[in-house]
């Protein structure tokens, strides 16, 4: 084969296997039951207010001392989950996915301590500074598109404190749940956690990191493309592979040295 352009020479695809079917179940496992856990707890959160009577469907709000920038959540947002008068609903579902999303989740925390998963998924040192750039590259920043993305394994360093988070975020989650649940006979976790309110608080809190996370991951997931969803659907991704050599060019007589490669 005989080329002029500069392009790759040599270049073959193979298949490499990427994440082992058990993390994949676990996390297409984990993807609804979530979903409903989230939906249900929205369905018993509209069913409250603080104070009694006061900001009814509204208990939670961003904003500085006294002043609020925006309440949780509107009118609209309710009307369009169908969210009114759903609290028994939203209480049969939640008490009995909790406990399919708990059985996962400690089944997901067993096999990473096993299987020794958790070394390629757990931060390390450089992980932060890491993340941090892959950060300006995707917001295109000219200096990181110049400098590209640093060096990685199967994860880089932003995916690396994501999904450590997002395993830490779910048990606080199971944690709060419990303390809210049951806050007589689990009263030391509650008192632990600063008392029932907080620990409805931090639980609140937990579900929207969840949330924006899902946004971001969803997202990321689109950027990457086909092959990265495929490795979490079969577990293997299709690298390139193979030698590469460039063409050389004169730039003051403008004339090509011919690269040759013979392939097969």
């Amino acid at each position: 084969m005989r080329n002029v352009s500069g392009a790759k020479l040599d270049e073959t695809l193979q298949l490499a296997e990427k994440h082992p079917r058990a993390i994949r179940w676990m996390h297409w496992i984990n993807f609804p039951v979530l979903s409903v856990m989230i939906w249900s707890g929205l369905l018993i959160y509209w069913g409250d207010s603080i104070p009694p009577y006061q900001h009814a469907h509204e208990v939670y709000r961003i904003g500085i001392g006294h002043w609020t920038l925006v309440r949780l959540f509107p009118d609209w947002f309710w009307k369009w989950l169908n969210a009114p008068y759903q609290l028994t609903s939203g209480l049969g579902w939640h008490f009995l996915f909790m406990w399919i999303f708990a059985m996962n989740g400690i089944a997901y925390a067993i096999y990473l301590g096993v299987s020794g998963e958790w070394r390629v998924l757990w931060p390390q040192r450089q992980s932060f500074l890491d993340a941090m750039w892959v950060t300006l590259y995707d917001m295109h920043v000219p200096a990181a598109r110049r400098k590209g993305l640093p060096a990685q394994g199967k994860y880089n360093g932003a995916q690396r404190i994501a999904y450590s988070a997002i395993v830490l975020m779910g048990g606080g989650s199971l944690l709060t749940g419990l303390a809210i649940y049951k806050p007589t006979q689990a009263h030391w976790l509650t008192s632990m956690l600063g008392g029932y309110e907080m620990a409805r608080w931090m639980h609140f809190w937990l579900t929207m990191g969840f949330c924006g996370f899902f946004l971001v991951h969803v997202g990321q997931v689109v950027l990457a493309g086909w092959n990265n969803f495929r490795s979490m659907v079969s577990g293997y991704e299709i690298q390139k592979t193979g030698n590469s050599e460039q063409v050389t060019a004169d730039a003051g007589s403008g004339e090509h040295t011919d690269v040759v490669s013979e392939a097969g």
